[in-house]
């Protein structure tokens, strides 16, 4: 297993991570993703460790919490051996201050996630989205008192527009408030948008990409082809309006030109979408989902060796779109405006 620096801190991470969506099954939208339990936490999280995967990301709003409580269950004994990265922003109760990322909300969030994972502190805590309502010197300043309290260690975002980690790094400089290290942000051979703008933000700032859906939502899995209807068993039947949309064209391009470099290396269509991530600038970590032990061991299996400029080349050309504005005509001005490498 390869480490890698999480942006700018010192702080190193498995380029691969495992996500917790699966666990527990809370309601139908979780459970179309996965129902593990306690035990099949454990024993995923063993085999996890076993590669030098140690890094486990959560979130609240994950089966209502449920994933976080199976997540401290699986690692109760061997919190040592473990990173843990969570999430809070979205609602997670019915009153006013039950969402955001006030004072008020992000202390409490900390607090709960603390008691359900069964630990006193958190690796890496992100916001899962932008809160407009509330200052960002706020938000920051919180995220001060709850580093100094010990119970955070660093801190990131996900899900912000360019603007908004720009304003935040700022206002962390201007104050001298603890910086954000992570974007957790959506990024695919299908869906390419993090690099118009977050990745150059990214290289100039030094805020690593800890990736989250790396098969698209599900259709990188190499089950969906030209031709063929979406199997009966698939997420994406309960799920797919929920996510990051993909046309078919485009999906059916790039599963082409997979399905080619797969017949030159041996290689799945999963471990090959992985593994171009893992080649891209800025990441980090790549958060890989496993509803049983061969869809994780799969996804293992895009380390260990490297695509060939030439295949990443011929990857990068079916997976491009056309960029809307200011983007296109950037690319116009290479001499002082070079993409991001």
């Amino acid at each position: 297993m390869e480490y890698r620096q999480l942006g700018g801190s010192g702080f190193k991470v498995p380029v691969l991570s495992l996500g917790t969506g699966t666990f527990g099954g809370g309601g139908d939208f979780f459970k179309a993703w996965g129902s593990t339990d306690a035990e099949g936490a454990r024993r995923l999280i063993d085999i996890c460790l076993d590669a030098g995967l140690n890094m486990f990301d959560s979130a609240d709003v994950y089966s209502l919490g449920l994933a976080e409580e199976i997540l401290g269950k699986a690692i109760a004994g061997r919190r040592d051996k473990v990173i843990i990265s969570t999430k809070a922003t979205f609602r997670s109760g019915e009153g006013p201050n039950d969402v955001g990322s006030s004072r008020f909300h992000l202390t409490d969030a900390v607090d709960k996630a603390l008691k359900r994972l069964g630990t006193d502190y958190i690796d890496l805590f992100q916001l899962h989205g932008f809160d407009a309502m509330t200052p960002v010197e706020e938000v920051l300043q919180t995220f001060d008192d709850l580093i100094r309290a010990g119970k955070i260690r660093y801190i990131g975002v996900s899900n912000f527009s360019g603007w908004h980690l720009a304003k935040s790094l700022a206002a962390s400089d201007r104050y001298g408030l603890p910086r954000y290290v992570a974007h957790q942000a959506y990024y695919s051979l299908v869906g390419r948008d993090y690099e118009w703008e977050l990745m150059p933000l990214g290289l100039d700032q030094k805020v690593g990409a800890v990736v989250w859906s790396p098969l698209g939502w599900g259709r990188l899995t190499g089950r969906l082809r030209r031709g063929v209807p979406l199997p009966a068993v698939s997420r994406l039947h309960q799920t797919a309006a929920d996510g990051p949309p993909v046309s078919d064209e485009l999906l059916y391009r790039v599963v082409d030109a997979i399905d080619a470099i797969a017949g030159e290396t041996g290689k799945s269509v999963p471990q090959i979408a992985l593994n171009w991530l893992l080649q891209r600038p800025t990441v980090s970590s790549v958060i890989i989902g496993a509803r049983d032990e061969a869809q994780l061991r799969e996804n293992l299996g895009s380390i260990g060796w490297s695509l060939t400029p030439a295949q990443i080349a011929r990857l990068d050309e079916a997976s491009t779109v056309t960029l809307p504005y200011p983007y296109w005509h950037q690319r116009g001005f290479t001499e002082r405006n070079p993409p991001p490498v």
